[in-house]
């Protein structure tokens, strides 16, 4: 488990383990996905991929396509949606492992796995997951533009810690502290990153984004509760029906203990969505696999 101080409590608990049970299945890859308005990203966009490993037809847009009458969203190029649509997925009906290895014990919620690393420590839970996709996008733009609160509401940049001020906590204070200036490279950034999923969490995540209503939800939006227990669930994905206006959504998660980012699946799905869920914003709640949220609870980076 994370390490507990005082409002530092670091993850706050984010996630618990949910009872439901459902049938195990996975969404084979989809044929003919809907064009979007913006082209894919460079491979080099995902920067904990090695070389070469990047492949097209191994992402969100090519194997999710919108249910039939719906429509994506269109996303400006180079934002946050845009590149989570073409995020790297592992083969169709890879299971979804824990930090340590260990298969996670409900392999019925997950569509796809992402191909994304999920550390050796039990660090990158629910929210950790959505600020290490964001994280990764701001890197691929600027290293120079990723910073993030920790609980306490410290906010913490990657070029102050790489260029030489990292920080310490002691009791309930965090004060600057001195380390070694280092090269802004991935792998540094990711031990930067290691540091803020200890420290921070839902409640901090929930502070960093503006609340949105569920009827104007975008790729790259997250369902929140800030707290503990708490929980997060990133949008990967929006599609939209014209002439309904209706709203389905490509959700992902990780969850406790830590695990492999994974796409939802829509386990009560009997209206033909597959892996996409409707949010309907006069509904009073957002139902995914392993937590229901509030319709309110939903925020947006800015």
């Amino acid at each position: 488990m994370k390490y507990a101080i005082l409002l530092l409590v670091p993850g706050l608990l984010c996630c618990t383990e949910a009872s439901t049970t459902a049938e195990t299945a996975d969404n084979p890859p989809a044929q003919n996905p809907t064009a979007t308005t913006a082209p894919a990203p460079a491979p080099g966009s995902y920067a904990w991929l090695p070389k070469g490993r990047y492949q097209p037809a191994r992402t969100v847009a090519a194997r999710f396509a919108p249910p039939a009458g719906y429509q994506r969203v269109a996303v400006a190029e180079g934002s946050f949606g845009q590149w989570l649509r073409y995020l790297p997925l592992l083969p169709a009906g890879t299971p979804v492992l824990l930090y340590n290895g260990q298969p996670k014990d409900r392999q019925d919620v997950h569509a796809a796995v992402l191909d994304l690393d999920v550390g050796a420590r039990d660090l990158q839970q629910c929210a950790d997951a959505v600020i290490r996709l964001r994280a990764e996008y701001l890197f691929s733009q600027n290293p120079d533009q990723v910073h993030f609160h920790l609980t306490s509401g410290d906010d913490i940049g990657f070029r102050d810690w790489y260029s030489g001020t990292g920080f310490r906590v002691v009791g309930n204070a965090v004060t600057p502290a001195r380390r070694p200036a280092e090269a802004p490279t991935h792998t540094n950034f990711r031990r930067y990153l290691d540091q803020i999923f200890t420290y921070a969490g839902t409640l901090s995540l929930s502070k960093e984004l503006q609340p949105t209503p569920l009827a104007q939800v975008q790729p790259g939006d997250v369902l929140i509760r800030g707290g503990s227990p708490g929980h997060a669930v990133l949008v990967l994905d929006v599609a939209t029906q014209p002439r309904t206006g209706r709203r389905v959504a490509l959700l992902a998660q990780s969850y406790m203990p830590a695990q492999q980012m994974h796409v939802l699946r829509n386990v009560w799905d009997e209206t033909g969505l597959g892996a996409w869920f409707y949010l309907d914003p006069a509904a009073n709640r957002v139902s995914t696999p392993e937590w229901t949220f509030r319709s309110t609870e939903l925020g947006r980076f800015e």
